[in-house]
């Protein structure tokens, strides 16, 4: 591998630096984007079975906002109606969609970043096909009696073909995952959607009791 990089020339640098970012990235998502931290399949169920009959205290309040994504939604619902119990069904639906829209763009963080590498890193090995390529024309102009440079000419070819091979590389696992990514971030984003709509008619039902 070594080898390749050093033949590639210092155009590949950037693509080196690009690929270890992507798969940080990746790495990253893959912990920060788990069912369990951002809604765990149960949770609705039992928020819904703890508030039957009241508002739930504070410390298991605290608890639940602390369990995962979900959880920071549904304890801005019970915030409100702690924070004054005959607040308005509006107040309550929008203290928990700002939640919820702060909560999505944490869902989000990184997938810029990614889609960013999967666009440069195709440029990237361009910028370095075409830096081969000006070696190799240099490579082609006549130097006295010798002519060209054949060890230039081959120096030139491999800068091109290594960096156009390397940025493909980079660019197509890093925009499979992106894909992937935003995919699974929308679902979750839906998820969180019906969940907090549902546990909002729950509470407005509660708070007219």
């Amino acid at each position: 591998m070594l080898s390749i990089i050093q033949a590639a020339g210092w155009p590949i640098w950037p693509l080196v630096a690009c690929s270890i970012l992507a798969l940080a990235l990746i790495f990253e998502r893959f912990v920060s984007l788990k069912t369990a931290k951002v809604a765990p399949p149960r949770l609705l169920d039992e928020a819904l079975s703890v508030s039957r009959n009241a508002v739930p205290s504070p410390d298991v309040v605290t608890q639940l906002e602390q369990n995962s994504a979900l959880g920071e939604v549904l304890a801005s619902g019970f915030r409100a109606l702690n924070s004054d119990a005959r607040c308005s069904e509006a107040d309550l639906r929008a203290s928990m969609e700002n939640t919820g829209r702060a909560v999505a763009h944490r869902l989000e963080r990184y997938l810029t970043a990614l889609a960013t590498i999967a666009s440069a890193a195709p440029l990237l090995g361009l910028l370095g096909t075409v830096i081969g390529m000006i070696e190799i024309f240099g490579a082609q102009t006549p130097g006295g009696a010798t002519g060209g440079n054949p060890a230039q000419l081959a120096h030139g070819i491999s800068v091109a073909l290594y960096n156009t091979a390397f940025g493909l590389v980079v660019a197509i696992p890093a925009l499979i995952f992106w894909r992937y990514f935003r995919a699974r971030v929308d679902a979750y984003v839906l998820t969180l959607e019906l969940a907090a709509e549902r546990f909002a008619r729950h509470l407005n039902h509660l708070r007219r009791a």
